[in-house]
């Protein structure tokens, strides 16, 4: 079912049934009133978690998000590095510490 239970007499509907009322929507093969009687909802609802389902969308293709990306990845790039050269150096201590002994 799609309902998470009722808050103040109100339907609260799961993330996945909204998705899949707002990805309706967006097909646009029906129109909103229909959608709303296949689903039981009111039609400015489904208007609702359709726009909130385009800006998400949106998002995901904005470049800030890619920045982000590049961002992670150049700092993952110099842990990487970084955990290299102490490798390195530890290799090189503990060839040191074996010659004393």
């Amino acid at each position: 079912m799609s309902l998470m239970g009722t808050k103040n007499g109100r339907k609260q509907h799961t993330a996945e049934f909204k998705a899949k009322v707002a990805l309706a929507a967006i097909k646009g093969e029906h129109t909103a009133s229909e959608i709303a009687s296949m689903y039981g909802v009111h039609p400015t609802q489904i208007s609702v978690w359709k726009k909130q389902a385009q800006e998400i969308l949106a998002q995901g293709f904005s470049s800030r998000r890619s920045s982000a990306v590049r961002a992670q990845e150049d700092l993952t790039a110099t842990l990487y590095q970084e955990i290299g050269q102490l490798k390195v150096e530890l290799d090189w201590l503990k060839k040191k510490a074996s010659s004393w002994e």
